[in-house]
């Protein structure tokens, strides 16, 4: 199990705007410089950000994207949603009386991994674009 990079810059990416929110609109070319993240491949999720409306682009000189909504209010979970980024432990479906290995039953530690997969899914769903600005500040010091 691993988070695609998609979901990792998505994050990335949301936590450089998060710094400056408030200020002005941040350009994807300095999230691109910052962060290190190919400025087409920002473009693509920035993309899906804007239609979940976790972001909204600002047109003009100074433009560039805003959060749609304080740090606080966006978990970790909405942004791995809008980047269509699913947090498997497993590649069965949970409702299927079938297993990952193809055979009638699921195997012995499937109920690991699920359990797993669950405690990941909360930790997402409780920490926010906040909490991560604030622990990289604390780091600072």
């Amino acid at each position: 199990m691993k988070l695609t990079s998609k979901g990792r810059y998505a994050v990335m990416a949301l936590v450089d705007l998060a710094r400056f929110d408030g200020i002005n609109p941040v350009s994807l070319r300095d999230i691109s410089l910052r962060q290190g993240i190919s400025l087409d491949y920002l473009e693509q999720i920035f993309s899906k950000l804007r239609k979940k409306e976790i972001v909204q682009s600002v047109r003009g000189n100074q433009g560039g994207y805003v959060l749609n909504k304080k740090a606080k209010e966006i978990k970790l979970t909405n942004i791995f949603d809008a980047v269509d980024e699913k947090v498997k432990t497993v590649q069965c479906k949970k409702e299927s009386k079938k297993g990952c290995n193809g055979k009638s039953t699921k195997c012995l530690t499937h109920n690991l991994w699920d359990e797993l997969e669950n405690h990941i899914n909360n930790f997402f769903e409780k920490k926010s674009l906040e909490d991560l600005i604030k622990d990289n500040i604390e780091r600072r010091i």
